[in-house]
């Protein structure tokens, strides 16, 4: 197995590309850490679906954009597990409008959640990677990073600090044999991608080659890769997944 013997904390990972990386791992013998904002029946449906692998599995309610509330839930997992291998940084909301409609709100809300969290994680479980001379650092960046997209400047700006954050902890953390990395996805069909009107989902796949949306487990493998030896020599990169979208 590719992650045999492995831990895994990954944020946001109650559903969506989240769950899938989470399953994804699991199967190849990694144990898994996950947060969410709170425990409900989605996530104790994820819990039941990674156990079924038969590696153990531990949910933490936690507050990604919190920095306080991080470093404790990074040191609880590690009581609890006895080490992080691979951290993924997925956790990530959207408020879409124009620019000049925007309100600081939500401006500051994306930010924290998508690109202050992935701060908040590195910052928690850095010194505690060093410490075991090892790591994988994976952050979900996002096409619209490197392209913009009109109506979604905060989720834009969020995005592309992933890729500016995911390169220089590279170059920082390179010596002590941690590989940071970025994944860039496109139009992936999640939860709130179906909800979509059939019109416009239509009109999104007019921009891609492979006139498909991609799916979320397309996602979590290119993440498995990243996170495995497979990739023992790849980092700082940002690996795009959009069927050729961009």
């Amino acid at each position: 197995m590719l992650l045999d013997n492995k831990t895994a904390l990954i944020t946001g990972a109650a559903r969506g590309i989240g769950k899938a990386i989470a399953l994804q791992f699991a199967a190849e013998g990694c144990n898994i850490a996950f947060t969410d904002l709170e425990r409900n029946d989605t996530v104790e449906q994820t819990i039941r679906d990674i156990e079924t692998t038969g590696v153990q599995c531990r949910f933490y309610e936690n507050n990604a954009a919190d920095f306080q509330s991080v470093h404790r839930t990074v040191e609880q997992a590690i009581a609890d597990f006895g080490k992080i291998d691979i951290l993924v940084n997925n956790a990530g909301i959207t408020k879409d409008t124009l620019l000049m409609r925007m309100t600081e709100q939500q401006w500051d809300a994306v930010i924290n959640v998508n690109l202050k969290s992935a701060f908040n994680f590195i910052h928690a479980l850095t010194p505690f990677m060093v410490r075991q001379r090892s790591g994988s650092i994976i952050s979900m960046s996002s096409v619209v990073g490197l392209n913009g997209n009109a109506g979604q400047a905060n989720y834009a700006a969020s995005k592309a600090g992933i890729i500016a954050l995911t390169k220089s902890a590279a170059k920082e953390l390179g010596s002590r044999n941690i590989r940071v990395n970025a994944i860039a996805p496109g139009f992936i069909m999640t939860d709130m991608t179906a909800a979509l009107p059939e019109d416009t989902l239509q009109e999104f796949v007019k921009l891609i080659p492979m006139r498909r949306g991609g799916t979320p487990e397309e996602v979590a493998k290119t993440a498995l890769f990243l996170a495995s030896d497979l990739a023992s020599y790849i980092s700082g990169q940002v690996i795009q997944v959009n069927g050729a979208m961009a």
